[in-house]
């Protein structure tokens, strides 16, 4: 590793850190206020103090249709009422984030798609010592477009390397072969994804069907129209000045990779804390985890109970009552909440009170504790109730015919310390040792998070079942197994290691799913079928020409030849980036 790659390597370091967050707030109604810096963890950057709740939550625009037409652009946007406006990017004409897409299920949406960049937001953010990355992306921005959760053709599924520059466009064609659920669209270029995520290229994609229609009167009697409520959840730090910022620490200078990029700021659809004004009745929330690194437990100030209808795979088979959700980047929950058990004039908040990983809690970064505040008026609301019963067609998960261990590991390593190495498996993203899943095949993947931290990890094309978790000594397991060098893969058993008994997965895991929480030292199971291609109806192993390439010199093979295939990786975008994806095949 060459030393100026190690040095970008090393923004993994110790020191002080974030933001302590809005107070603590009473249950049920009560008055927040601004975020305080605690004197004794002190955040070196912190945004500027921004009074909550006094924007409205927007409305997300929506638009459906067979043939759509979606333009990644600059422009901006105004966060909060003491923020002047500042660069953002925006899809579909939007200045932040973009459209929400309702699509039906099994009918095809052709999405034409175009590069529109000109000044880009984070320039002086951009690591040319990443994988796949040069200083040409400052100016000639790389994006893909993913459909998350989509079941799609591998050409149109936005691959990391098949990136379009500003003037450049692809068609995508988006089938549809899947359960009506909660997807969402996102950029997913090479080592830009946390960035152009950040900076705004996020819309939600509503698959529908001829049960969750999404209308009145559907047979499900969920809530429609301006009672169901697309909210994407960010965290961000904003500068004195109102630009959005990446940085939360001095030891990680501009310009070089953090893996950790955590905000002191509650951002949802756009407005920094805003306050949803609603009725007094039933809603339906349909909650996005669009953040870079941070894992959220979500509840609301006062405890009161709500219902999980569904998550990534569409509606669970029955409502699922609880008091809080947990939520990791790129995953999805589908909430009914009932607002009529609260008294006009009430206010209650969203809030999170997940403890951050301990790496980025020793420098200095606390718990980003509120989102938004519902404010109940006296009107009536939706006054339907909770459905008895969602999805008959939920099954358990098939037994495996194949098992896989797959490790997920960040360590520093004597030849590179200080630096963090993060990888899946101990690979690279172009090594070619990788998984070769068959059509048809039903196999159980092991998890295995050797790290101090807790990482969502997502597979593109198919959907899961979560089997559930287990404890781990981990020390135990690496030294039995010593890690070999990078480069080298290491996905060890670590049955022997286990130190808990197998913990059934959380009620609003209960579904299908494309993203699963892997908390730290432990194994997450997971059950998943990899379908065929006639049930597909294309083949996911075609191979398909990549378009743009960057200067890809010092990169080993990156930017040479045809694609073919699909990823998965850590939905820690800042992780993702760095090297924690890896490539894998659908094979006959």
């Amino acid at each position: 590793m060459d030393e100026s790659h190690k040095i970008r390597r090393r923004s993994f370091v110790q020191g002080l850190g974030l933001l302590a967050g809005l107070s603590a707030l009473s249950a049920g109604s009560a008055t927040a206020r601004p975020p305080d810096i605690d004197p004794l963890r002190p955040f070196q950057l912190p945004s500027p103090r921004l009074e909550p709740f006094r924007e409205t939550l927007p409305v997300l625009p929506g638009i459906s249709g067979g043939n759509l037409e979606l333009r990644a652009a600059s422009s901006m946007h105004r966060f909060h009422p003491d923020l002047p406006s500042s660069p953002s990017l925006g899809y579909g004409g939007m200045d932040y984030l973009g459209p929400t897409i309702e699509a039906h299920v099994d009918q095809l949406v052709t999405v034409r798609y175009a590069n529109d960049i000109s000044a880009y937001p984070l320039a002086a953010d951009v690591d040319p010592g990443l994988h796949g990355v040069s200083d040409l992306d400052r100016t000639q921005v790389p994006t893909s477009l993913h459909l998350h959760g989509g079941v799609t053709a591998p050409q149109f599924d936005g691959h990391p390397e098949l990136i379009q520059r500003p003037g450049e466009g692809l068609v995508h064609e988006y089938t549809n072969g899947r359960a009506a659920g909660n997807l969402w669209y996102h950029d997913h270029a090479m080592g830009m994804t946390r960035l152009n995520v950040y900076a705004g290229l996020v819309g939600m994609y509503f698959l529908r069907d001829d049960v969750d229609t999404g209308a009145a009167g559907n047979s499900l009697g969920l809530p429609t129209g301006e009672f169901e409520l697309p909210m994407i959840l960010q965290d961000k730090v904003f500068t004195s000045d109102g630009r959005q910022s990446v940085r939360s620490t001095w030891l990680t200078p501009q310009g070089s990779w953090d893996p950790a990029t955590p905000g002191d700021v509650g951002v949802v659809n756009g407005v920094v804390w805003p306050k949803v004004e609603v009725a007094r009745g039933l809603y339906r929330l349909r909650l996005l985890n669009a953040a870079t690194y941070s894992v959220w437990n979500l509840h609301f100030a006062n405890r009161m109970r709500f219902w999980v209808i569904g998550s990534e795979g569409g509606l669970l088979a029955a409502p699922a009552p609880t008091d809080h959700v947990r939520l990791s980047p790129g995953e999805r929950a589908d909430l009914l909440v009932d607002f009529s058990m609260l008294e006009p004039g009430t206010t209650v908040e969203l809030r999170n009170d997940e403890p951050v990983p301990l790496a980025v809690a020793q420098r200095g970064t606390q718990v980003m504790p509120v989102f938004c505040r519902f404010d109940v008026g006296s009107a009536k609301g939706f006054t339907g109730s909770i459905p008895q019963q969602l999805n008959s067609v939920a099954a358990e998960p098939a037994s495996p015919d194949v098992v896989r261990n797959l490790t997920i590991m960040q360590l520093s390593r004597p030849s590179d310390y200080p630096s963090i190495t993060m990888s899946l498996n101990n690979l690279r993203f172009t090594d070619s040792d990788i998984e070769l899943p068959r059509q048809g095949a039903v196999e159980q993947w092991n998890l295995i998070n050797i790290t101090t931290e807790p990482h969502p990890i997502h597979l593109h094309l198919v959907a899961f079942r979560v089997v559930g978790r287990q404890s781990l000594d981990t020390a135990a397991l690496m030294q039995r197994y010593p890690v070999p060098d990078l480069g080298v893969r290491w996905t060890p058993s670590a049955e022997e290691f286990v130190t808990s008994s197998l913990r059934p997965p959380e009620v609003w895991e209960t579904g299908e799913k494309d993203t699963v929480i892997v908390d730290a030292n432990s194994i997450t199971r997971v059950i998943v079928r990899f379908p065929t291609a006639d049930e597909l109806g294309f083949d996911p192993d075609a191979t398909f020409a990549r378009g743009s390439m960057a200067d890809h010199s010092a990169h080993g093979e990156a930017g040479m030849g045809d694609l073919q295939g699909y990823v998965w990786h850590c939905h820690m975008l800042d992780h993702e980036d760095h090297d924690m994806m890896l490539r894998y095949r659908v094979v006959t």
